[in-house]
């Protein structure tokens, strides 16, 4: 894991040809100033020191013109050219007037490789790359090898023809050279890269086609023509004086999530504007099975009669052929991501007596943390322990913290030779303002409740400071002691992607067609009016009791949708990167720990879509049984009995950090559901009573309603 960014100035920047901005040139560059910043320049090498503790680089490349050509300089550490190179490759010998800088900045966290590497990485060519990724296939790398030498070796050797004309292998020139767009779409794994090509004068950057690196841009604006690329927005520039509100700066009009991709910004002199001229591109993946995967289509979606029969009939019990693949992509996945490298041999040999922990889990004691903690036993050497990560906000009593004690005891049945650790990281929201502060700056350009407290979850668990019970008894609490203590791991699993994947958010339930049947709808309106009923009791209502079970579990009223569940799973995994991954990604890295997502393994994902989708979800049977039903059947063949039937949870919920929160910001649970609290941008209240005056008339049209025998829908007292 890495911290990595780039600013750019003094370079007119054009947008036009990418996909997301259809714009004019940006205006004439200002001059190259650290003034002009928000933020300085030590704010942002601070966020991302947080990211990558082991090392902090940085190199700057002066970019010149004359008479239309151009000239490269890398900067000295005192300030002078350690290189400048003219575009014919000829070597200059007086530097021309400066136009434009590069600043590359780079953080690391090694995990890989025997020598300590320092970031950014600089070859004989005049090269740099600053890269935050892990690579599991694609490239071969070796054990003793650190990932990001190996890409720089191989990016070094592709050829330098402009982004517009390069075709495959470059066969026109006959070199038969990779193109940089080819190497980065071969990368099985997560990553965000920044890559200066000395020889083409071109910039390349992007990141994994599901998003599971941060990599936030600014792009030029009237108001700030700056050009700037970072894994993190800087703490400094959230207005710590307001209560979490975000200066205009840094809101999702100055900071957003750079769209999964590879980019490339050519750079030229242009007489017409009389500046240095970068143009942005945003190209097509290189990789036909990396197309079919971000393309998300599955083999078969919609069943026939006797699929159903076979699937929920007298063979349940039984273990079925798609959940054995699925089980064998998991723990390649697992074993791909936990491999102790030399780095780790290296770094323990003088650690004397203390146990070593190279690996945690974030754990709820659900069924994905279940799972991946399983296959980490099988997959890590028993001389390892394994630090089991549970966040609550109210001690004991929170749902996380009851079922990760009931898993940790299945766990110890099923691996006993395992030295299991609960960490209880216990959290009191109302003694975290600074800590929310600093979460508001990493969840950027995020900014709703639900992101936030989402992310401090994160960030707590991840930090890994909690309680551990130590003692004689391996089992029973009473012989044991509840001592401070402090995780060491340096990668951490995560069960992100599961529900996805697997039909795990009870929103995806309510994707449903509703047929009429004609004793129960004699019109088409009446269908339509059913199936938004269902949907409001979903989202509106939260406790409303038997009437919520009694609306959904009417067989006559609803048949599930097998093409309307395919579509909210597609789209909930085309949208990953932008509402989970990078928020996900930045809260976890932010205390020096890597996050890896075993789930979203482009094995994995293929494997899941080669999964015929009635027999990944059937949402037919009730909740903890049909829901994510693929990985049920895993956990069983794991021997995870009693998690394979445990409902989803999500943590902010299983947490009680939501709970907390709506106390904390709307005074009660009530008036936070009333707001639709979740959906709420932070510190915008006034919003939120304007939300809820608006939605009043909606309410009150569906106090009335009769669907089916339910009856009248009675004014429940949390949202009517």
């Amino acid at each position: 894991m890495c911290g990595i960014a780039l600013i750019i100035c003094g370079i007119r920047i054009d947008l036009s040809a990418t996909l997301l901005h259809s714009q004019s040139p940006g205006p004439n560059p200002e001059p190259v100033s650290s003034s002009n910043f928000v933020f300085s320049v030590d704010d942002l090498e601070a966020a991302l020191r947080r990211r990558g503790p082991d090392s902090l680089g940085s190199k700057k490349v002066i970019i010149s013109s004359k008479d239309q050509e151009l000239f490269s300089a890398i900067e000295d550490e005192d300030g002078g050219a350690k290189l400048l190179d003219c575009a014919n490759g000829e070597t200059c010998l007086q530097v021309p007037y400066s136009v434009g800088q590069l600043h590359f900045i780079g953080a690391t966290l090694q995990l890989r490789g025997r020598t300590p590497v320092t970031q950014p990485l600089v070859d004989y060519s005049g090269n740099i790359l600053i890269y935050n990724g892990e690579i599991f296939g694609g490239i071969h790398v070796e054990s003793d090898s650190n990932d990001g030498e190996i890409l720089m070796k191989t990016l070094g050797r592709c050829c330098s023809c402009s982004s517009r004309e390069h075709t495959s292998a470059c066969s026109g020139s006959g070199k038969g050279k990779s193109s940089v767009l080819d190497v980065l779409s071969t990368i099985k794994g997560p990553w965000g890269v920044i890559y200066w090509q000395n020889s083409s004068r071109t910039l390349w950057f992007g990141r994994d086609a599901f998003g599971r690196r941060s990599l936030l841009v600014h792009w030029p604006t009237m108001k700030d023509s700056r050009f700037l690329l970072s894994s993190v927005s800087p703490f400094s520039s959230v207005d710590q004086s307001s209560d979490l509100g975000v200066e205009d700066s840094t809101n999702p009009n100055f900071w957003e999530e750079l769209s999964c991709g590879v980019y490339s910004l050519s750079m030229s002199s242009s007489k017409l504007y009389g500046c240095l001229f970068g143009e942005v591109k945003k190209h097509e993946w290189a990789n036909a099975r990396l197309i079919d995967l971000i393309k998300w289509e599955r083999v078969s979606v919609e069943p026939k009669p006797e699929d159903i029969y076979f699937s929920c009939g007298p063979n349940e019990s039984s273990v079925s052929l798609p959940a054995q693949n699925v089980l064998s992509s998991l723990r390649r996945s697992v074993m791909l991501r936990t491999s102790l490298h030399k780095i780790f041999q290296a770094g323990t040999s003088d650690s004397g007596q203390e146990e070593l922990v190279p690996v945690a889990v974030l754990f709820s004691g659900g069924l994905d943390s279940m799972i991946l903690a399983a296959l980490l036993d099988e997959c890590l050497d028993t001389s390892y322990g394994i630090d089991l990560l549970n966040v609550s906000f109210d001690g004991r009593f929170a749902p996380d913290r009851i079922s990760a004690k009931a898993g940790v005891e299945e766990l110890r049945r099923i691996a006993p030779l395992r030295r299991w650790k609960l960490v209880e990281i216990d959290a009191d929201l109302s003694k975290l303002t600074l800590e929310m502060k600093h979460v508001m700056s990493l969840i950027n350009p995020a900014n709703t409740y639900m992101d936030l407290n989402i992310g401090i979850a994160l960030w707590l668990a991840a930090r890994g400071y909690g309680w551990v019970y130590e003692g004689t008894g391996n089992n029973n609490v009473e012989n044991q002691q509840r001592i401070r203590y402090k995780s060491k791991a340096r990668i951490v699993l995560v069960g992100s992607g599961a529900d996805e994947q697997c039909a795990g958010y009870g929103r995806q339930k309510q994707n449903i067609d509703v047929e009429a049947r004609r004793e129960s709808f004699p019109n088409k309106a009446s269908v339509k009016l059913a199936a938004n009923f269902l949907f409001y009791l979903e989202h509106r209502c939260i406790h409303y009791g038997s009437l919520k079970l009694k609306a959904l579990n009417n067989r006559k009223m609803l048949v599930p949708s097998w093409l309307g569940l395919n579509e909210e799973m597609k789209l909930d995994m085309q949208r990953i990167w932008k509402r989970n991954m990078g928020r996900d990604d930045r809260c976890i890295s932010d205390n020096g720990k890597e996050a890896r997502f075993p789930f979203l393994d482009e094995d994995v994902i293929r494997t899941l879509l080669d999964i015929p989708l009635w027999e990944v979800a059937n949402l037919n049977q009730p909740n903890g049984t049909g829901d994510k039903k693929i990985l049920r059947e895993v956990a069983k063949m794991l021997c995870l009995h009693e998690a394979a039937v445990l409902p989803k949870r999500a943590i902010q919920f299983g947490s009680r950090i939501a709970r907390e929160s709506n106390r904390r910001n709307f005074g009660s649970n009530r008036a936070a559901n009333q707001a639709s609290a979740g959906s709420v941008n932070c510190g915008q209240h006034g919003a939120i009573l304007s939300q809820h005056q608006a939605a009043a008339p909606f309410r009150r049209a569906f106090a009335t309603v009769s669907v089916n025998g339910i009856g009248r829908h009675q004014r429940c007292q949390l949202c009517c």
